[in-house]
């Protein structure tokens, strides 16, 4: 359970965001955030992050009280500080800086028993992009389901 795979997903950026570039970021945390997010506790679903004097920081990820923690607890929504290379926050600084674009994330995962965000640099999606995604998700599945009744005929 430590090493590899998703812990959280935020679905909902991908559909509100139009994604241009993806990054990785290692995440402080205490103790208790890790052990409740080894339980399942998490969620990404609108977090963001900023950069304020050359640090990035995340906002609303979502990590619930571990039940079994002793005297000490964290608090669930804490601002948590991202880790990245300077140069990374550097460039980062400058894509976020164009108006209307968004530092979002993406995913928390683990990583060589290490805690991973992706975040995404995006923009947010109008209300017709989100219809015309939604329409070109239809027509993808009835095309296939079209197939798939050809290819069973033909059998």
């Amino acid at each position: 359970m430590g090493t590899g795979g998703d812990i959280s997903v935020n679905r909902k950026a991908l559909r509100d965001f139009h994604i241009f570039a993806r990054y990785e970021a290692g995440i402080v945390l205490k103790g208790t955030e890790v052990k409740s997010i080894r339980a399942g506790f998490a969620n990404v679903g609108n977090a963001f992050a900023k950069i304020e004097k050359g640090e990035v920081w995340l906002y609303d990820l979502d990590i619930q009280a571990y039940a079994k923690a002793s005297h000490t607890q964290h608090e669930p929504k804490q601002v948590r500080k991202l880790l990245m290379h300077r140069q990374e926050i550097e460039k980062l600084a400058g894509k976020v800086q164009v108006e209307g674009h968004a530092l979002v994330a993406l995913r928390l995962y683990w990583k060589d028993a290490r805690v991973k965000v992706e975040l995404g640099v995006g923009k947010g999606k109008l209300a017709h992009d989100k219809r015309e995604d939604i329409k070109t998700r239809v027509e993808k599945r009835e095309a296939d389901r079209a197939m798939s009744d050809f290819n069973k005929r033909r059998k």
